[in-house]
């Protein structure tokens, strides 16, 4: 009698899930509480925090081409470990800006922060202090989550076979829009009930439990308790030595340098830096945008449905489109993975075009940016989690983690160019006011409209980059 297969890659597919949503929910306290509580405190510019946000992702894109390297060298349990506690420690330290800036500057309270009269040099001084420590942390937790990606990447190589990775990614990658959906129920209500830094003290404290769980479960799949043969043969039912490759040859490793000197390596960079920033955009002004446009603050019930409804849509249409569409073009239309990844991902790139449509239909209602900025988020972690997986089509196990980190550092600078140019952005246009003019819209309500128009046409631009490059399926070998 034939043994049943067991379902453990399904297991550790939930941990990495529950590893995204705590990165995202330690990435989202800040953008959640800048603009109603932390702000007034320290007398901060939408350039102030534009700046924060700007610099994690910099420094998120410089360690991030090293953590893949990281990862693929110390292996994956122990890599995530480290990369989830620094992560945890960062998110933490947070708290300690406001006692900083107040001994720094001899005041007592954070009620003192906030009588000091804005614009004087003291409330410079305080901004300038209070921007330096939340980059400070911002570049620790940045150090930490850098290593997520490439991690949980090289686990669903690991532990899937081609035709269900891009369905294990979305499932994973949702932890992404579910730490953004339940950060907005969760964090401007803990902010307001015990003070902002409680709510970094206690999302980032979920990071540790996390790491007794990874600790306890995860094994390789060929040495888990929990795998047993039939499961195995699944997991590695596409394993199959690539042209002039022998099988010892697989687990060698890549050096960085000649990482870039393959095609496939730039193709994977162009998607990547062309359409990171629209995630990021979305991601740490989506609550301000909401507060700006429409006045409903993150910790009134509207913002939080609004930014609940936002997330809610990117989550529940990423995992079914992204994960089901391209396993559709590879099982029932018989075509080879790189090829249906990429002709679903020119379906998802068409998804942020809906982003053209925000800013003229809220004037009628806050609903229409949250359902249309919610479709463009989800085109985009759609695209993100078949993007992934053209790294596991083509490059060998050995190096899906250094080039997962390649990509995610052209994806922080990207990410770098579109927050710092945001914020720098949205003063210029509120400076102005009726003076601006883009599109039929002023002021504010004109910069937003440039930034939605960079969102919708990002991922066809990337699309017919990485068809240039790799226009059809092409293994690289060691």
């Amino acid at each position: 009698m034939k043994k049943s297969s067991t379902s453990w890659r399904w297991v550790i597919c939930s941990l990495l899930f529950m590893a995204t949503t705590v990165n995202y929910l330690d990435r989202q306290v800040l953008s959640l509480t800048w603009k109603d509580f932390i702000a007034p405190e320290f007398h901060w510019s939408n350039t102030d925090y534009g700046t924060i946000a700007a610099t994690f992702s910099l420094f998120y894109a410089f360690v991030s081409l090293f953590a893949g390297k990281f990862i693929d060298w110390v292996g994956t349990k122990r890599g995530y470990l480290i990369a989830i506690f620094v992560w945890s420690i960062g998110a933490c330290m947070h708290a300690l800006c406001g006692f900083l800036t107040m001994h720094i500057h001899g005041l007592e309270s954070a009620a003192a922060l906030r009588a000091v009269e804005g614009g004087s040099a003291l409330a410079l001084a305080i901004s300038t202090t209070s921007v330096w420590l939340f980059m400070a942390c911002r570049m620790v937790l940045a150090f930490g989550e850098s290593g997520n990606f490439p991690a949980a990447i090289k686990v669903t190589t690991e532990y899937f076979p081609k035709k269900d990775r891009a369905l294990a990614t979305s499932i994973f990658n949702a932890g992404s829009s579910v730490g953004a959906l339940v950060a907005p129920l969760s964090v401007p209500f803990l902010a307001k009930a015990y003070g902002w830094e409680w709510a970094f003290i206690i999302i980032g404290g979920l990071g540790f439990l996390w790491m007794g769980l990874w600790w306890a479960m995860y094994d390789r799949p060929d040495r888990s308790p929990h795998v047993n043969e039939a499961e195995l043969a699944y997991i590695n039912q596409d394993d199959e030595p690539r042209e002039g490759e022998h099988s010892t040859e697989r687990e060698r490793g890549m050096s960085l340098l000649r990482c870039f000197s393959f095609r496939q390596t730039w193709a994977y960079i162009c998607g990547k830096f062309f359409t990171d920033g629209v995630w990021w955009f979305l991601l740490f002004w989506a609550p301000a945008y909401f507060s700006d446009q429409y006045g409903y603050r993150t910790d009134s019930a509207m913002g939080a449905t609004l930014l609940f409804v936002v997330y809610l849509i990117i989550t529940l249409v990423s995992i079914v489109a992204g994960g089901l569409l391209p396993k559709y073009f590879m099982v029932r239309r018989g075509m080879e993975p790189y090829a249906g990844r990429l002709r679903a991902m020119l379906m998802f790139a068409f998804l942020p075009v809906c982003a053209l449509l925000a800013q003229p239909l809220g004037t009628y209602s806050a609903w229409w940016p949250a359902i249309f900025i919610g479709l463009a988020g989800a085109g985009h972690q759609s695209w993100s989690a078949n993007l992934y997986n053209t790294i596991g089509d083509m490059f060998p196990k050995s190096a899906v983690a250094t080039i997962t980190g390649i990509g995610t550092m052209t994806g922080g600078i990207i990410s770098f160019i579109v927050n710092w140019g945001a914020g720098i952005l949205f003063d210029h246009c509120a400076a102005k006011g009726p003076a601006f003019h883009f599109l039929g819209f002023e002021g504010k309500d004109g910069g937003y409209m440039i930034v939605f128009c960079y969102c919708a046409v990002a991922y066809l631009f990337a699309w017919a980059c990485m068809k240039i490059l790799v226009p059809r399926y092409k293994p690289v070998t060691v």
